[in-house]
């Protein structure tokens, strides 16, 4: 098989629940950084035979989102368009799957990407349509209803969301609180350093963000870093479930972003002008207990570093997205490895924590931020993992270069 190329990675800076990016749809985030993956790249549009767009909060304001992005977007009206959801795994299943098409010869060149804008994601209802017969009609938060669904209650029971996953963790492994807001205090760290030594400039796109009054805004910082967080500040946060070790501090924040790249096939490269920055190696993917969501990484990593012959001593790099901090503490303990261990080359710029997670465009975030790493350390290679509600994991291995 043909070897996939990673070309032109780029994001939008991360936005924060209801913050600077809550006047942009989902789609019109992603047609933004399409026309910047588009522009860098230098790509001849209708080389482009396949957008490929994750978004885990979809709905039929903009339906098929890959479709109506490449359309938003000014691309070519041949070119097709399909959208994916794996949930938190999401955007990196785009980048997967777009290697696939591209390894297996069925394109030579593919976009990929995840866009979510969880500021805009609405409320909605069951029972309108045909009407009810007596009393209320009930709305309910999709964002909220998302979590609390995402596994059939009559085989696994009902379980209240994805922190109630996180305590099961906690448990399970034994982690404490402290240690979790010393994780949250790490991620925060790291990510206020890149921040303030301009390691994210060269992967994120400056975005227009229109205003009620006066001219647009451009947003181009990641607005959920918080670099002054320490253990005392976080020690003082309420626990969300009584008890427990997760806070609003030692979690993921809610999101808005998008990021895509070019996926191309490594023999039409210098046909097409076009240098990479990495390449895809290989993934793998599994499920475990809904109720334990978080371990997923575990497996996945396990089994595609099985297939693969690689080991975590192979590895330049290796993110965890930080849906919790407990998450990755277990997802480390579950490897078999500690923090000291792969403490320089783990989360080096942040994650979930302090970046953020807009959901669908989380997985190619991730890449973005990771690939960009790996070249100022001269290449190598790196290990990207999710974990992802509803009980699943997912692992894929790329190689960077210089």
């Amino acid at each position: 098989m043909r070897r996939a190329a990673i070309v032109a990675p780029l994001r939008t800076a991360v936005g924060t629940f209801g913050g600077a990016l809550r006047p942009l749809r989902a789609e019109d985030l992603a047609a933004q950084v399409v026309k910047a993956v588009v522009e860098r790249s230098a790509v001849e549009p209708d080389r482009i035979e396949d957008v490929v767009f994750a978004q885990s909060y979809a709905n039929s304001e903009a339906p098929c989102i890959g479709r109506w992005v490449a359309l938003h977007a000014g691309l070519p009206i041949t070119v097709p368009g399909l959208q994916i959801d794996r949930r938190c795994g999401g955007g990196l299943q785009a980048v997967i799957t777009a290697a696939m098409t591209v390894q297996t010869g069925a394109a030579d060149v593919v976009l990929a990407g995840g866009v979510e804008s969880m500021s805009n994601i609405e409320h909605y209802t069951t029972t309108a349509r045909w009407g009810a017969r007596a009393g209320n009609q009930t709305l309910y938060d999709r964002l909220d209803r998302g979590r609390e669904m995402s596994q059939p209650a009559w085989r696994f029971g009902k379980i209240s969301g994805m922190i109630e996953t996180a305590e099961n963790l906690a448990k399970d492994y034994g982690i404490s609180r402290e240690a979790a807001d010393e994780f949250a205090v790490r991620s925060h760290r790291r990510a206020a350093a890149a921040q303030q030594a301009g390691v994210f400039a060269d992967e994120i796109v400056p975005v227009e963000v229109p205003q009620r009054r006066g001219e647009p805004t451009v947003f181009d910082t990641d607005e959920g870093v918080r670099p002054n967080t320490d253990t005392e500040t976080l020690s003082g946060l309420r626990t969300v479930m009584a008890g427990g070790t997760v806070t609003a501090g030692n979690s993921s924040q809610q999101n808005d972003a998008a990021a895509a790249c070019l996926v191309v096939a490594e023999d039409r490269l210098d046909d097409l002008g076009l240098e990479p920055l990495g390449f895809f190696e290989g993934w793998a993917a599994t499920g475990c207990e809904p109720s334990h969501m978080g371990i997923g990484p575990v497996t996945a990593a396990q089994k595609l570093l099985a297939r693969t012959g690689f080991g975590f001593d192979d590895l330049s790099l290796i993110e965890i997205n930080e849906a919790f901090a407990v998450q990755v503490l277990a997802v480390l303990s579950g490897w078999g490895v500690s923090l000291t261990d792969v403490d320089e080359r783990l989360n080096v710029n942040g994650s979930g924590i302090s970046l953020g997670h807009p959901i669908g465009a989380t997985g190619v975030r991730i890449l973005n931020t990771m690939l960009h790493e790996l070249r100022r350390r001269g290449g190598g290679l790196a290990l990207e993992t999710m974990c992802i509600g509803g009980g699943q994991g997912i692992a894929a291995l790329f190689r960077g270069v210089s």
